[in-house]
């Protein structure tokens, strides 16, 4: 059953997604996967720490999802916007708070190992959801505040302008069609999240046990 809450990356109860040529332009431009990202990947791989479930991997620093089958093999990858402040953890409770509650500081998109489920948000419209308590959801990328030029930052070639959210993960909408709901819009999955301000090893060492 999929969960449904108010979290503050959905809130708002307009939802105005980009055109379909733009949005086609920012589906995968076949960016190869960093060092970290090829690391975490080769090592899931190996020790099948997905389990017989796709999953992807959220590299911040540059700003990009890479999605994987259930055999590890890469399907795409995209641009992504993620959290306005850099970070790594959640604050404890923010999934409560109210948007307007929630300071620049605090809206970090949290690292980690997540297993993923599917969702609604309020609007009805189907989200991934990374960390639940956290109210960490992956969506299409909404275009409703157009000062925060969410589409123009997710077209740009650096990662650099690509912090503005509330911590969600916003992926193109004609990417998320194609990859992301197919594999993580039925059934639970992998999201594994590289940190940033500490090295990928403290999250990910040893041999991680599969869910």
């Amino acid at each position: 059953m999929m969960r449904v809450r108010p979290s503050p990356c959905r809130r708002t109860i307009a939802v105005a997604l980009c055109a379909a040529a733009l949005a086609a332009g920012t589906v995968s431009a076949g960016e190869r996967p960093s060092a970290d990202a090829r690391s975490i990947a080769e090592r899931i791989r190996v020790v099948k720490d997905n389990g017989s479930k796709p999953f992807a991997i959220i590299d911040k620093k540059q700003a990009r999802l890479f999605v994987y089958d259930a055999q590890g093999k890469l399907l795409g990858d995209t641009a992504v916007l993620l959290g306005k402040a850099r970070g790594d953890a959640s604050v404890p409770g923010i999934g409560e708070r109210k948007m307007a509650e929630i300071k620049p500081h605090e809206r970090t998109t949290p690292a980690g190992r997540f297993m993923s489920e599917p969702g609604r948000n309020l609007q009805g419209e189907d989200i991934v959801w990374i960390d639940y308590d956290a109210a960490v959801s992956m969506h299409r990328v909404r275009a409703n505040n157009k000062a925060e030029r969410r589409l123009e930052r997710l077209a740009t070639a650096t990662a650099a302008d690509n912090r503005i959210s509330y911590g969600c993960v916003n992926v193109p909408a004609a990417f998320y069609d194609r990859y992301v709901k197919p594999s993580f819009g039925n059934d639970r999955a992998l999201i594994y999240v590289l940190p940033e301000t500490r090295e990928a090893e403290t999250i990910f060492a040893g041999k991680p046990s599969a869910s």
